[in-house]
């Protein structure tokens, strides 16, 4: 929980080169501490007024599952994903799911600390027989 600053490396497939952002994600238990939500803006490192994306994720456990199950709002870019969260490896959450174009997709969050963490998202053209690294994230809290 609480607020983040992170770098983000994120492929744009259209232009096929990496872009760079500078990230603020806050997170928070949410409906009774039954769910957490977070929100992530993303701002360009050479103009911070100018938005390069922003987003939500409501992350609800499941106790039929044992998982958390995952939806991502990125609404302003017509992007949804979902995603289902289970523990891995000793300090790391692995989410697998499809975004909006269908294809399967694998968020990580490994690194874990009290103040940092690192997070990853992976894709597949190829329905999980290959993976390529669209996103790369390095978080340190703020707040």
């Amino acid at each position: 929980m609480g607020t983040w600053r992170a770098e983000l490396r994120a492929f744009d497939e259209s232009a096929e080169e990496w872009r760079e952002s500078v990230t603020e994600w806050a997170f928070a238990y949410t409906l009774g501490g039954r769910a957490v939500q977070d929100v992530l803006i993303a701002r360009d490192p050479e103009d911070p007024e100018r938005l390069e994306g922003r987003g939500s994720t409501m992350r609800v456990y499941d106790s039929t599952l044992g998982a958390w199950r995952v939806s991502w709002f990125g609404a302003a870019e017509g992007a949804f994903c979902t995603l289902v969260a289970t523990a891995h490896r000793r300090d790391g959450i692995r989410q697998d799911g499809t975004q909006t174009d269908g294809r399967p997709i694998r968020w990580n969050f490994s690194n874990i600390t009290s103040d940092s963490f690192e997070w990853e998202s992976w894709v597949s053209d190829d329905r999980g027989r290959t993976w390529w690294l669209e996103q790369h994230l390095d978080a340190t809290r703020t707040g």
